[in-house]
């Protein structure tokens, strides 16, 4: 059986350390497309230890993100004794969709920028434009 998730949304507030670190929770809102507009908020869970301190450092409130990973549903007790559900994303990753000063206007930008990536050199490009593919060539 298939579980994937793949989900493009913003975090509707700053992301949550738990456990001693170890874990970060996070909602996003997540617009559903149809006659009638509406948003869903998918609560998400990166268990991650490394992954879960990263989100929570550089992710905030408003930021456009892309998460992977699976479903969870899991049951427990509230206070009042009555029992409760929620359905979860287990995120394997979490991708930072757009510069942290694009979505947060007037604050010092933490996350590193996009524009560092070094590129690639000549002779790493030089023939790609001259491959041929016929369709023969195509799985599809």
């Amino acid at each position: 059986m298939i579980n994937r998730v793949v989900l493009v949304g913003r975090l509707t507030r700053d992301p949550e350390l738990r456990n001693g670190g170890t874990i970060t929770v996070f909602t996003v809102a997540i617009d559903n497309l149809g006659k009638e507009k509406s948003t869903s908020f998918i609560p998400c869970v990166v268990l991650n230890a490394q992954r879960a301190e990263t989100v929570a450092k550089f992710a905030k409130k408003g930021l456009l993100v892309g998460v992977e990973g699976r479903l969870n549903q899991r049951s427990f007790v509230r206070q009042d004794g009555s029992k409760g559900s929620v359905l979860e994303v287990i995120c394997d990753s979490v991708q930072f969709l757009e510069r942290r000063e694009e979505s947060v206007p007037n604050e010092e930008m933490e996350i590193p920028s996009f524009d560092d990536v070094t590129p690639a050199s000549e002779d790493e490009t030089k023939n790609l434009d001259s491959i041929e593919i016929t369709d023969d060539d195509l799985p599809f």
